[in-house]
């Protein structure tokens, strides 16, 4: 994955190499290696039971076999995903309703630990399905709602992949994302449109925050965080986690221009458990500065974050 620090220069370095031979060679993994799970405990049924193993696989392919990105992947690169459908109602014959629950995560470099970056249960999830059906997407179009919200999630997760290995990485990924919102707009589904939020949390304003000046410092922190901070930490794990706590102050700036955002709360649901970890086995100077940060950027956590004057 650490071959991924600048992919431009690789895609650049792909292409001259493909000049120089006169070969350009179309084997190459997709970006996510993605696993998939369906839950439906409130449908009884064998057809049910058949057209969700259905579902399942076909989530699977679409994942697993569509190229989202330019970029070449080794398959020790690519993104590790977890998707949990929990299927709720049955509305039609072909429509549903439940929970789309993503989880992405990054591997720390020389180490077997993988880093959660996304941990989110989107709950306004409906969508069609038959068995058997194609599941097309195109860019530029609003298809149907599973798809648009399988690329949608795709990207979201490249982009922030792409975010922690250099600095504002994911930008093409976060517009490739904001387009199927603004192919959305007229979806009956809901989740794409700004209005329908009062409070500002759904994949419209996700997408909205995250190309927002006002959140540059949110990605600048995935930046240091994980290429500066955790990726250092085989080699200086002082240095490392310092770097994380100065990834932190960046947190801080966000919080105090929007403190009840979306973005901060999905970079917390992400997070919260591993700062514990890192530092609670911190000098006590350091745990002395983080807990009182952390207690007042994400206060819903604050009995979390007391833990760690109690670690090592």
């Amino acid at each position: 994955m650490f071959l991924r620090l600048n992919k431009i220069s690789l895609l650049c370095l792909a292409l001259l190499a493909s000049f120089l031979t006169g070969v350009w060679s179309k084997a190459s993994a997709q970006e996510l290696n993605c696993t998939v799970q369906i839950l439906a405990p409130q449908i009884q049924g064998t057809t049910e039971k058949r057209i969700f193993e259905a579902l399942k696989n076909s989530v699977y392919e679409f994942m697993n076999n569509t190229h989202f990105t330019k970029d070449n992947f080794a398959a020790t690169e690519r993104i590790t995903m977890s998707i949990l459908i929990n299927i709720t109602d049955e509305l039609a014959v072909d429509q549903f309703k439940g929970t789309f629950q993503i989880q992405t995560n990054r591997a720390v470099f020389k180490s077997s630990y993988n880093s959660t970056i996304l941990n989110y249960s989107d709950n306004d999830f409906q969508f069609n399905y038959i068995e058997a059906q194609p599941m097309d997407y195109v860019e530029t179009t609003f298809t149907n709602n599973l798809t648009s919200m399988l690329a949608f999630y795709a990207y979201v997760a490249l982009a922030m992949d792409y975010d922690s290995f250099s600095m504002n990485g994911g930008t093409v990924y976060y517009q490739k994302a904001q387009q199927v919102v603004n192919n959305a707009q007229n979806a009956a589904e809901h989740g794409w449109k700004s209005f329908e939020s009062t409070s500002q949390k759904n994949r419209y304003w996700l997408i909205e925050n995250a190309l927002n000046p006002a959140f540059a410092p949110l990605r600048e922190c995935l930046y240091k965080y994980h290429r500066q901070g955790l990726d250092l930490m085989y080699n200086d794990a002082a240095t490392g986690r310092a770097n994380v706590y100065e990834s932190l102050l960046l947190v801080q700036k966000v919080y105090a221009e929007k403190p009840a955002s979306f973005n901060l709360q999905l970079f917390f649901s992400a997070k919260a458990d591993e700062l514990v970890n890192l530092f609670s086995g911190a000098f006590s100077d350091e745990k002395g500065k983080v807990v009182p940060l952390l207690s007042s950027i994400d206060p819903s956590n604050a009995n979390k974050y007391a833990k760690i004057l109690q670690g090592k």
